[in-house]
């Protein structure tokens, strides 16, 4: 990701500063803003529990859950919870 002003660069700048204010860090504020399906409105996704381990699995690449290759489907979810 490059930085400009120490600043990471994101797609979704207001969404970004929402998240900043609301005390998340510049990492996971930038990492959110950054995934695809960043400022959407909930209700289209599936549950987490309806997805398969792959999917969950590229869902976690997306937002940078390090040590994902090594989670269950289980750890996934909680892992993508609580992110």
């Amino acid at each position: 990701m490059a930085k400009k002003n120490n600043i990471p660069q994101v797609k979704n700048e207001e969404q970004y500063e929402a998240l900043r204010e609301k005390g998340y860090s510049k990492q996971k504020s930038a990492r959110i803003a950054n995934s695809p399906d960043s400022g959407t409105k909930g209700g289209g996704s599936s549950k987490y529990e309806e997805r398969t381990k792959q999917e969950l699995y590229k869902k976690a690449q997306q937002v940078g859950i390090e040590g994902r290759s090594k989670m269950n489907k289980a750890e996934l979810i909680e892992a993508l919870r609580n992110n």
